[in-house]
């Protein structure tokens, strides 16, 4: 259906992709994985025609259909819904037009014998004919099933496009893909708009298409559900698998495991070889074997390990500054828009240090609250901010309220003030932006990229509340897990809405599940939560009870109490790798200034008469470069088992 044939194309001086290729076929369903930044939605835009390759070709074979649902925001419109939906049928809507119009000139028509009657007659023939197999006759209905399927109510419908949200808006926009079944569906990240109803929906949906699907996404059950066919992006190169994700990361360690085995059983032979050669070299009687040996070394297909990509993203936030006791107080507040009621006259009491996790159904009002606390959405009731607090927000579509035509650095430059303007391109380099990447055009940013960005920006001020809108959207996992630490060390106040149950597990102190416009509270993180709720999955909030269902019975443990159990080890130690790797960074900026200020002496030794010729000061300055070469060592094994 499509080949891909030898592309190349590079960003800023990187080679993103050299000499790829690979062939979609009929029903394919594939998933790109790779890190943020190895080039998943470049390539989805090169499979779409949105980017050209610098070098080979894309061919799609006969007339092959796509549909491209991308991480950008869609254009405004003032449709409805269902009017937005329905543009999905464009081409067709034409047809049924002109036929209308069609048969309404036959009513003027008498001459029933001509030539021109007739014709008129087959033209109306061969337009019903083609509205009849595309399901002409059937298209509102198509179009609201596909919409309540992605999670719109029938009262939706017909409400316009600006009323709802981007996440909802891009919604629509997948709505009308899928109801125009392209040959080919591109989807990068396509579960970031949708909760837990909708994703079986649609992963069903997929599972039955008829046509190829290629797909972005970090939702490994999503993934495993909907893919037969993993393609990992790495270091400019490209490995098909025929497994789904969870195959495809068994696979991926076998491959490694035994590249590694085959280099050590290679070596182990080379040495023997080199033994025997360097033994019997000068021995006229061994000559023979010594240059059989020779050309056996010269012929040897060496073994090479598939080079990875480990670099990661390390920061921390800055310490916070003090707050009084009381970060957020809010009372008898209630919030619509316009006739929708979405808080109905809540209280709600944040205490410095607290860590809380807001939880429920898309669209109860969890981002609609973190935009009254940050003052951004007026309310009724009362919110009031504690003794000097400062806020930093991370917002849902952070991403997008970026500046597509600034640079890296000039996004984090124009709004650094002081002393922290200094530190600009420290803070993008702990962040993967480095050397020219700095220079990048934020509108060539992939969205795990600008989602980086974005949460670089929150490092340039410190603050004590820390609001956080679903910050995991756009990262990988190794980007989550590090995010994840930095906030456990984070000695400020946080409130952080998110769907992923691992990230939030031992991060927060307090759960507030949003529901029926109310909110209720739990003690403790978000399986503490789960346990009394009794749930297998935060997700499952989205989802409403089913009659007659029991979880377990009296006095048997649940699997989620083992599960909950495990994680709470898992935890412990995850903790307790998290204070080591502090640890070790703090001992890394002691070596570093003691080098540094060696660095000075040595710079200037008219200064300090004698030390060019003090043994024991050169002693010490190699004794501190070794030190600080194990403890980077150190911190890197940490951030790996981290």
């Amino acid at each position: 259906m499509i080949s891909v044939s030898n592309v190349s194309i590079h960003f800023t001086g990187d080679n993103l992709f050299e000499g790829v290729s690979f062939v979609i076929a009929d029903r394919d369903r594939i998933g790109l994985t790779g890190k943020n930044g190895a080039g998943k939605t470049t390539l989805l835009n090169i499979l779409a025609g949105v980017l050209q390759p610098e070098s080979g070709q894309v061919t799609r074979h006969g007339e092959c259909t796509m549909g491209y649902l991308s991480q950008e925001l869609v254009p405004a419109t003032h449709r409805s819904i269902l009017d937005e939906a329905m543009q999905a049928f464009a081409e067709l809507l034409q047809v049924i037009h002109q036929r209308d119009k069609m048969m309404a000139s036959l009513s003027d028509r008498e001459d029933y014998e001509s030539d021109a009657y007739m014709k008129l007659l087959n033209r109306i023939d061969e337009a019903s004919h083609f509205i009849d197999i595309h399901g002409g006759e059937s298209l509102e209905g198509q179009a609201r099933r596909v919409l309540e399927g992605l999670g719109f109510k029938p009262s939706d419908h017909l409400r316009g496009m600006s009323e709802f949200s981007s996440g909802w808006q891009m919604r629509v926009e997948l709505a009308k893909i899928l109801l125009r079944r392209p040959d080919v569906i591109l989807l990068d990240e396509p579960t970031n708009h949708l909760d837990i109803e909708s994703i079986g929906w649609l992963e069903e949906w997929l599972r039955t298409y008829s046509g190829a699907v290629v797909l972005v996404s970090h939702d490994r059950a999503f993934l495993d559900n909907v893919t037969t066919r993993t393609i990992e992006i790495n270091m400019g190169r490209l490995w098909d698998y025929k497994a789904g994700y969870s195959e495809y990361v068994m696979m991926r360690q076998e491959r490694m495991e035994s590249q590694v085995a085959a280099l050590e059983n290679q070596q182990r032979q080379v040495d023997q070889i080199e033994r025997f050669i360097e033994r019997f070299r000068y021995k006229a009687s061994k000559s023979r074997q010594v240059q059989s040996r020779v050309k056996m070394l010269e012929k040897l297909d060496r073994v090479e390990i598939d080079e990875t990509d480990t670099s990661a993203i390390h920061f921390s936030f800055p310490p916070a500054p003090s707050s009084g006791r009381i970060v957020v107080e809010v009372e008898k507040l209630s919030k619509r828009y316009d006739d929708l009621l979405v808080l109905d006259t809540i209280d709600l009491t944040v205490q410095r240090g607290e860590k809380v996790a807001f939880v429920g159904r898309n669209g109860e009002g969890k981002t609609t609250l973190s935009r009254i606390i940050i003052g951004d959405l007026e309310y009724e009731g009362i919110m009031k901010p504690g003794h000097n607090v400062s806020i930093g927000y991370y917002a849902q579509n952070q991403a997008q309220m970026l500046d597509p035509a600034k640079t890296v650095f000039e996004t984090l430059d124009e709004i650094a003030v002081g002393d922290i303007r200094t530190r600009t391109r420290a803070i993008l380099g702990s962040f993967l932006f480095s050397g020219e990447a700095i220079e990048k055009k934020v509108s060539v940013l992939s969205g795990g990229e600008k989602s980086r960005l974005a949460l670089a920006k929150l490092l340039l001020k410190p603050v004590n509340l820390l609001v956080l809108d679903e910050p995991t959207n756009h990262l990988d996992m190794v980007s989550k897990d590090i995010l994840k630490n930095a906030l456990l060390r984070y000695d400020g106040t946080l409130i952080i809405v998110s769907h992923d149950r691992d990230f939030l597990q031992g991060l927060t102190t307090k759960v507030v599940e949003f529901r029926n416009q109310k909110l209720k509270e739990f003690p403790g993180d978000v399986y503490d939560f789960l346990e009394v709720r009794r749930l297998d999955h935060l997700r499952d909030l989205e989802q409403p009870a089913r009659k007659g269902t029991t979880i377990g019975e009296p006095g048997e443990p649940s699997s989620g109490k083992i599960d909950y159990e495990q994680r709470k080890a898992q935890e412990r130690e995850r903790r307790r790798i998290a204070s080591k790797i502090e640890a070790a960074e703090d001992k890394i900026v002691k070596l570093e200034s003691e080098i540094a200020l060696h660095d000075q002496m040595m710079s200037n030794p008219d200064q300090h008469p004698g030390i060019m010729t003090d043994q024991d000061f050169f002693n010490r300055y190699s004794n501190l470069k070794k030190e600080l070469e194990e403890a980077t060592k150190t911190w890197e094994k940490l951030l790996e088992e981290s």
